[in-house]
């Protein structure tokens, strides 16, 4: 469940979200909306669609109507003012039913660390989606064993590593999922959509994306291709991996770290890369198994902690870390797990492809020292909230019973439920 605050800010959001999508404006990731040229249009600004001064098509359309008239033609006014209506009943009716016809072409991963293999995925999207749009989302999962990279600082990096790709590399907080990119897509019109994966994630990403269309979204066609073989085992690009570049981490290997980094980087840079992949996995601190941050490379031990339980047990919540989606166990296999979200979306998975989803049992306020538990539904979120709330230790004096004194078991939650009808 949501706590009240969250839900107030997520309604700004979405609510200049909305009127921005509405205008034919698509989020560049940080804030802006650009239109079909690229052009930054607006920013959200305090939950509102603000406006740039130089205007294109898309925001000239919202602002008309409130420029003033001029003395010398009174009727001005009112004749503006009832335009931007008339405009936005167009969009309500074309919106939701017409299509662009136009093609998208979506990269969702965990870049966690970027490598040159990604670089060789990255290159295959460009050369597929063939000048029409383009749109890469690093993944927003973190972990210290498996996801070491928060969201802003592997976008960032990617934007370094591969320059070729960098307005096509989206940080937005918005797609945590495959189906929130397609979603989004659809929203905005498009009418077909290509996802390019590595050749080994194909038939996982093909078969959900097809598996919910007409459900969560309607495209004409999807289509999921390959960029190209890869191999676990092999040598040079088409075996580089991001658990090779963790395990380089862990082992404070920099030689075979700097393998795995685009030579357009210097040395310097690649060494500040692994210096903070290794603090993130906090390796002076705890010691990890290669299993825990490198499964594909130690199946043997990961399998053994499956088959006793140790992990990925029925009811446990896991998220799959190639799509992003997050649901609870049903089914174990002998080496893969059917899994159901909130929404009841049903993903098979293998083993080696997920992580315990251990945030939602934390109960303290922080989760470490410098980052607050902002996780809705935890325990400690509430009371990180509850803290945060006037009068809430000692009752809301305006709501008082017996003579002024706080009543017992009163909270937050009883001062929204018996105050929500005002």
């Amino acid at each position: 469940m949501k706590d009240f605050f969250n839900f107030l800010s997520e309604a700004r959001v979405s609510k200049s979200a909305e009127k921005a999508k509405k205008l034919g404006l698509t989020s560049d990731g940080s804030g802006g909306w650009v239109d079909r040229q690229g052009n930054v249009q607006a920013r959200t600004i305090g939950g509102e669609l603000v406006f740039s001064q130089k205007k294109g098509p898309a925001a000239e359309r919202e602002t008309t109507g409130r420029v003033a008239a001029t003395k010398e033609d009174p009727k001005a006014q009112t004749q503006k003012q009832v335009e931007p209506e008339v405009e936005k009943s167009k969009d309500d009716q074309t919106d939701g039913d017409m299509k662009n016809g136009e093609t998208i072409t979506l990269v969702f991963g965990r870049f966690n660390p970027p490598t040159v293999g990604h670089e060789k995925l990255l290159n295959g999207a460009k050369s597929i989606a063939g000048g029409a749009e383009l749109r890469i989302y690093p993944s927003r999962s973190t972990d210290p064993k498996k996801n070491p990279l928060e969201p802003g600082e592997k976008t960032n990096m990617m934007k370094q590593m591969f320059p070729d790709h960098k307005e096509s590399i989206i940080n937005d907080e918005g797609i945590k999922t495959i189906f929130d990119a397609l979603k989004l897509a659809d929203d905005e019109g498009y009418s077909n959509v290509k996802i390019v994966v590595g050749s080994d994630r194909v038939s996982e990403f093909d078969s959900l994306a097809q598996k919910y269309n007409g459900k969560l979204y309607n495209f004409d066609e999807i289509e999921t291709i390959s960029a190209g073989d890869r191999d676990a085992e092999g040598e040079g690009v088409e075996g580089m991996s991001a658990s090779k570049m963790r395990q380089a981490a862990s082992e404070d290997d920099f030689e075979a770290f700097r393998q795995g980094i685009p030579s357009s980087l210097d040395d310097k840079t690649a060494k500040q890369l692994m210096s903070t992949v290794r603090k993130r996995m906090k390796v002076t601190t705890e010691s990890w198994s290669l299993w825990e941050i490198a499964p594909k490379f130690d199946w043997r031990n990961l399998r053994e902690n499956y088959v006793t339980g140790k992990i990925f047990n029925i009811s446990s919540l896991v998220e799959n870390l190639n799509t992003g989606l997050v649901g609870k166990v049903i089914r174990r296999g002998t080496n893969y797990l059917i899994c159901v979200t909130d929404d009841n979306i049903m993903f098979k998975s293998w083993v080696r492809d997920l992580k315990e989803y251990t945030e939602v049992k934390m109960d303290s306020e922080m989760r470490d020292k410098t980052h607050p538990n902002t996780l809705v539904g935890t325990s400690g979120n509430f009371k990180r909230v509850a803290k945060l709330t006037p009068g809430f230790e000692k009752g809301d004096p305006t709501n008082l019973q017996d003579g002024g004194k706080p009543y017992k078991g009163y909270d937050i939650r009883n001062f929204i439920n018996k105050n929500k009808k005002k």
